[in-house]
């Protein structure tokens, strides 16, 4: 007989059945096979065939009823087991299951969301284990508490701190200065058309609104901008936005993907895939605007 973890496997289908598996239990066997009297057991597949169209639904609602049978005695197999070998923790509460309450961590969220019967309680804000998943969550408490250490409004605090001396750090915030201009190089011998919306290097689909006709100078463009040098020919500033969705959504694709020559000037007309990905953002910017108004 097979082994499974404390959830019941998927059943495997096809068109004459399914395949069940369920870990080793003398009155469970004969209780499967009271409800499916023309189950078959196959040593190859270490697994219980059912016949019939409906098999994997039937099987579905017995391992349910199945699992509920069996909480309480999982249960107190869990407390004992608790009792043996406690979690010790400042993010553990323990009533009448386990409870866990931690700062907002996506590995926290990934480690409890693989622990069988874990669930979310939006009136008490924390997490709930049942006892009968303790060994689970045991196995997986060192990643959780270590996560959940990481994301302690002081730990992040003092990483925040940290990062402002680094060089990384002060470089990400002269380019976040340098978008919020604006600004962008353009050969003056090659334009884009204003108004149109146009693929770049560095900030993706925008809509250029105005050339300046300003000349670069090569302090201003080395740091962000090293292609445009004096060397390469004369390039002005445009002033670009982003593009809008409706702008997007008109935007006649490229047939093909822009080669060096357009990439070495710095725009070129978008693909549908370029376009795909900027009118998902947009929406999603849509969306998240008309939530602030509301």
């Amino acid at each position: 007989m097979t082994e499974s973890n404390a959830r019941p496997a998927p059943q495997k289908k096809d068109a004459r059945g399914a395949e069940a598996r369920f870990s080793f239990d003398r009155m469970a066997i004969e209780r499967f096979q009271q409800t499916f009297p023309r189950a078959r057991w196959s040593d190859e597949r270490s697994s219980w065939f059912v016949p019939g169209k409906t098999a994997a639904r039937r099987i579905d609602r017995w391992l349910a009823q199945e699992a509920a049978l069996r909480a309480p005695h999982d249960d107190s197999k869990g407390r004992d087991a608790f009792a043996f070998d406690p979690i010790s923790s400042q993010y553990l509460e323990i009533a009448d299951d386990l409870r866990i309450r931690t700062s907002y961590s996506r590995t926290v969220l990934e480690e409890l969301r693989a622990v069988p019967w874990a669930s979310w309680d939006d009136e008490l804000r924390a997490w709930r284990v049942p006892f009968r998943s303790y060994e689970e969550l045991r196995r997986r408490w060192p990643s959780i508490e270590k996560a959940a250490q990481h994301a302690e409004p002081e730990e992040r605090k003092r990483r925040r701190a940290a990062a402002r001396n680094t060089e990384a750090y002060k470089a990400a915030q002269k380019r976040a200065a340098e978008r919020r201009r604006h600004r962008y190089p353009l050969p003056a011998q090659d334009l884009p058309t204003l108004g149109r919306a146009v693929a770049t290097e560095q900030y993706g689909i925008v809509v250029f609104t105005e050339i300046s006709g300003e000349l670069l100078e090569l302090s201003d463009a080395a740091a962000f901008y090293p292609r445009a040098m004096p060397a390469n020919g004369d390039f002005v500033w445009g002033r670009w936005r982003s593009a809008t969705l409706a702008e997007l959504v008109s935007t006649w694709p490229a047939r093909l993907s822009a080669g060096p020559t357009e990439r070495f000037r710095g725009w070129w007309r978008p693909t549908l895939a370029e376009l795909r990905v900027a009118r998902r953002k947009a929406r999603g910017s849509e969306r998240s605007r008309r939530s602030r108004e509301r």
